[in-house]
């Protein structure tokens, strides 16, 4: 019983700090863990121990994963890559059809992108076309926001995933794949919201320039560093499967080195650096774009080598076995972290720390929840993914990004976000129950 006391009051420390006295996720997740050491009767030494091997474990897993991630997005929204990309979507599909055009875009780059950033980046783009198509902003805006979550919280190499990947031992190939498939098919009942609900919300269009450089990287330039590192790792992984059988070749070591998520993101970033005009300081400096990136990145690798320490913390102490007496004849299986990312999401607002919370308490559970096979990892990676959009709301960054930015009242944000990020978590976790019945 200790054990659940322990973790509960673990919980509620997190979030009061995160969310009453603002401390940094870090740090609160560091001080939970070792609470949570020194509630359950662990010794000062097994403590320091869990501190050590769960920081150090987890980050050089996939510390340089998330580096290079956000490395890559930085370099596609500073050379206007990303707008390219946006631009050419939205010539492809036409005016007429603004709500997919919007989901589209905001799905694509949200995988390489954050994004508030691609929030930021396509508002004024979103104005403009709904202005002159007589289009609701509200719907077009809906539709932009649930395309943008929907990669956010499930398709590598956005690092939340990347992360909660690690965590769990996933195979990022598979959580890519599947990631990609869940999150498509979740959009279709938010396209729906979107159009047929969202856009009878009432919001006045304020137009405002649109940055346009002069000087923008070709389409095809643009796509390689996604492009690239995506086909790597997805070859990987179909490489892998045993049922292929497939013999060792040089070709096959080719690909197994190159598809090392590691690997294939670093030529990424390599192949995102032929988007800007020329490479100088402006590019390699402390406070040029790879520096930027570094600074983004650090918070979200700290986070998620806190995020260790409390998983490795867990593993010692000897919940998993507690747990499994608890869970013994029940099928709650990919349920619990959906429902607790989905606790953590709604009480203290970051997706990506409800994603890595949640990866890191669930990880010495998964032989106890029935997880433990490569299949059910990818599949609790996208759960928990499910779960951390449910639901955006006042004490998320993103919601006051998405209303500030677009002019809606709280009210307002709460019909185009809230429901739809609730929409979106919801289906997502029945596809991924449906998918798993079906297949598993």
């Amino acid at each position: 019983m200790i054990y659940i006391i322990a973790l509960l009051a673990s919980l509620i420390f997190l979030v009061v700090g995160i969310v009453k006295f603002k401390i940094h996720p870090f740090f609160v997740l560091l001080l939970a863990a070792i609470g949570y050491g020194f509630i359950t009767g662990m010794g000062a030494e097994l403590i320091i121990d869990s501190i050590n091997s769960g920081f150090g474990g987890i980050l050089g897993k996939i510390g340089l994963i998330i580096l290079f991630g956000v490395t890559i997005g930085t370099i596609l929204e500073k050379s206007g890559g990303a707008m390219v990309i946006a631009t050419r979507i939205l010539n492809l599909i036409g005016e007429k059809s603004i709500h997919l055009a919007m989901m589209l875009t905001g799905y694509i780059l949200s995988i390489p992108i954050f994004a508030d950033s691609a929030l930021l980046m396509m508002n004024p783009l979103n104005k403009v076309l709904s202005k002159k198509s007589g289009i609701s902003y509200a719907g077009t805006t809906a539709a932009l926001a649930m395309g943008l979550t929907a990669s956010h919280v499930m398709v590598p190499p956005t690092p939340g995933p990347i992360a909660a990947a690690g965590i769990l031992g996933a195979n990022l190939g598979d959580v890519i794949l599947w990631g990609l498939l869940v999150s498509s098919l979740s959009l279709f009942p938010c396209y729906v919201y979107a159009k047929k609900i969202a856009s009878k919300i009432n919001i006045p269009i304020t137009l405002e320039p649109i940055a346009n450089p002069e000087k923008k990287p070709a389409l095809w330039k643009s796509l390689l560093a996604i492009v690239v590192p995506l086909a790597l790792i997805l070859l990987k992984s179909v490489m892998d499967y045993p049922e292929l059988n497939m013999q060792p070749s040089v070709v096959k070591s080719c690909i197994s080195f190159l598809g090392t998520p590691v690997i294939s993101l670093l030529i990424g970033v390599l192949l995102a650096l032929v988007l800007p005009e020329k490479l100088d300081e402006k590019i390699f400096s402390a406070t040029g774009w790879v520096g930027e990136s570094l600074k983004v990145a650090a918070p979200i690798i700290l986070i998620t080598g806190a995020g260790g320490i409390f998983g490795k913390m867990l593993q010692n102490s000897g919940i998993a076995d507690i747990i499994t007496e608890g869970f013994t004849g029940l099928e709650i299986g990919l349920f619990f972290p959906f429902f607790l990312a989905a606790c953590l999401k709604t009480t203290q607002g970051s997706s990506t720390v409800a994603l890595i919370t949640t990866a890191s308490i669930v990880a010495p559970l998964m032989t106890s929840l029935g997880l433990n096979e490569p299949f059910l990892q990818a599949m609790t990676v996208l759960a928990i993914g499910a779960g951390s959009s449910v639901a955006s709301h006042v004490n998320d960054s993103f919601f006051w990004v998405l209303t500030q930015l677009t002019g809606m009242n709280v009210k307002q944000g709460y019909q185009v976000q809230t429901a739809g990020t609730f929409i979106f978590g919801t289906t997502a976790m029945v596809i991924i129950y449906i998918i798993t019945k079906l297949i598993y």
